[in-house]
């Protein structure tokens, strides 16, 4: 699938110093600071307030090209719900992954009750253009009543121990949130899971199922889809 690449025009740097300023900081847990420090052992000069900004402008559209590249999604959704403390405030993160893992969609709210539920469902149904064939969530009596107003005919499989695979899904969120200290606000927690959510599952192939010449196989083709969506040639040059 071809796509447009986003415009560089009128920022200082080319788009393989951007891209892999972008790359560096949502595929591993790093800092902004962090950022610019590896970038200036390449020789490249750049602040931590520039790639914050990088990462604001480009991040977006860098996420929405690999979710075009992506094969159609299963048809199996496992719902989960974790709190999260946003500025010192308890809040709730709803995610949806498929039977492979791959994350469907994330929604900060303040609450998880059958309208948050509801409100949530509604989304990942809008996103994905359809229903699943089965839904999987733990025994949170929110997800009953959204089932029910929502999509009735639709199996409804709820037990703590068939979700493991949305549980599961939370831990490099858990590990980015203790990286970065906590996160400041739910529309800044919001923007950057959407992003961080398309970004660091494309470099996560699932490594323990492949030897490792399949592995390098796999880890360069995924990086040749990240340098068309970019429109980068790869990894900046030394100075």
């Amino acid at each position: 699938m071809e796509t447009a690449t986003p415009s560089y025009k009128g920022f200082r740097y080319p788009a393989e110093i951007i891209a892999h300023a972008v790359w560096l900081y949502h595929r591993f847990p790093l800092s902004f600071r962090e950022v610019e420090e590896l970038l200036l052992a390449r020789g490249v000069i750049v602040s931590h307030e520039t790639v914050r900004q990088w990462c604001a402008r480009f991040g977006p559209e860098y996420a929405a090209g690999l979710r075009r590249r992506r094969p159609r999604a299963g048809d199996k959704w496992h719902l989960d719900e974790v709190f999260v403390k946003i500025n010192g405030a308890w809040r709730y993160l709803w995610r949806a992954v498929d039977q492979d893992g791959n994350v469907l969609d994330v929604l900060v709210q303040s609450r998880r009750d059958a309208t948050a539920a509801k409100r949530f469902l509604a989304k990942l149904m809008k996103k994905q253009c359809r229903v699943p064939r089965v839904l999987v969530t733990d025994k949170l009596r929110s997800y009953g009543v959204a089932h029910r107003e929502l999509i009735p005919s639709v199996e409804h499989r709820q037990s703590k121990y068939l979700n493991n695979r949305a549980e599961n899904s939370h831990q490099s969120t858990r590990q980015r949130e203790r990286a970065m200290k906590g996160f400041r606000s739910a529309t800044g927690t919001q923007r950057f899971l959407s992003v961080f959510s398309a970004i660091s599952p494309h470099f996560r192939p699932r490594r323990h199922r492949l030897t490792a010449p399949q592995y390098r196989a796999e880890m360069h083709r995924r990086f040749e889809t990240w340098n068309q969506i970019t429109g980068s040639t790869g990894l900046p040059a030394e100075a």
